[in-house]
C-alpha cells in the first residue's frame, strides 16, 4: 500500500510530521496494517530547515525493528497547501506471518538505515554523493547502490524498481545519457525520475532509491 500525503499546516515542522504519520497509522490499520509493515518512507520539506526537522521527527516514530529504508527531499514545488512537510509511505503485507523483517544498519551506523529487509525484497535507502559534477556523482552513487545491494544479498539483475531524483538544475537527458553510459548500466524500464530542489547535503545533485528481490 501506498500513502502519500501534505500535513496539515501546524505551528512547527515536527508537529506536522507526527501529525502525518498518525494519519497514515490510522490509514494502515483500516487495513490490516500497521506501522510494523512500512518499509520506505520519503519526506518533502518545503526548506531545508523543514526536511531537516521532519528527518529527525520521523526517527524518533521509527525506531527499532520499526525501521524502514528512507530518504528526504527539499521541494517547495511538492505542496499545493502551506504545509512544511509532506510525507510518501509504502507498506507491505508479508506473505506469512514468520516473514524476515530485518532493519539493517550502516557499520559505522548513521541516522538512515543501509536497508530494510522485508520477506523477500531488500529495500535500499537513497544514496547521494558530494562529488563535483553531476557525472561523478552518478558514478559514485551507483556504485554505493551496487555495494549496498552485495551486501543486502542481491545485485542489479535483482533490481525492480530504481527512483532517481534528480536537482532541478540539472537535465534529464544528461543525466539519461550518463546512465546509458555506466557500467553495469540500469535497466532503464525500472527507473522513475522526478525533480527534486535539495537534499541534505549542499552539494548533491542527485539521490538513488533502491529496491531489489534477494538473490534465490
Amino acid at each position: 500500500m501506498e500513502l502519500s500525503g501534505e500535513a496539515e499546516t501546524a505551528a512547527s515542522a515536527e508537529e506536522e510530521t507526527n501529525d502525518l504519520f498518525r494519519r497514515f497509522e490510522e490509514e494502515l490499520k483500516n487495513h490490516g496494517l500497521s506501522r510494523q509493515n512500512i518499509v520506505r518512507t520519503r519526506v518533502w520539506g518545503r526548506d531545508k530547515e523543514a526536511r531537516t526537522l521532519a528527518t529527525a521527527a520521523r526517527s524518533k516514530i521509527l525506531t527499532g525493528d520499526a525501521k524502514a529504508a528512507s530518504s528526504s527531499y527539499i521541494s517547495p514545488h511538492r505542496f499545493d497547501s502551506d504545509a512544511k512537510v509532506a510525507l510518501d509511505l509504502l507498506a507491505m503485507r508479508p506473505s506469512r506471518s514468520d516473514a524476515e523483517r530485518r532493519p539493517v544498519e550502516f557499520e559505522p551506523p548513521r541516522n538512515y538505515l543501509c536497508y530494510l529487509r522485508c520477506d523477500s525484497v531488500d529495500f535500499l535507502s537513497g544514496y547521494t554523493s558530494d562529488a563535483d559534477s553531476l557525472a561523478n556523482q552518478v558514478y559514485e552513487i551507483l556504485r554505493a547502490v551496487a555495494g549496498g545491494l552485495m551486501v543486502a544479498a542481491s545485485d542489479w539483475s535483482h533490481v525492480v524498481k530504481l527512483s532517481l531524483f534528480l536537482h532541478r538544475s540539472q537535465k534529464l537527458d544528461v543525466l539519461k545519457e550518463l546512465l546509458e553510459k555506466a557500467t553495469p548500466a540500469p535497466d532503464v524500464s525500472k527507473v522513475e525520475f522526478g525533480f527534486v530542489d535539495g537534499y541534505a547535503g549542499d552539494k548533491s545533485l542527485l539521490e538513488v532509491e533502491a529496491t531489489a528481490l534477494i538473490r534465490s
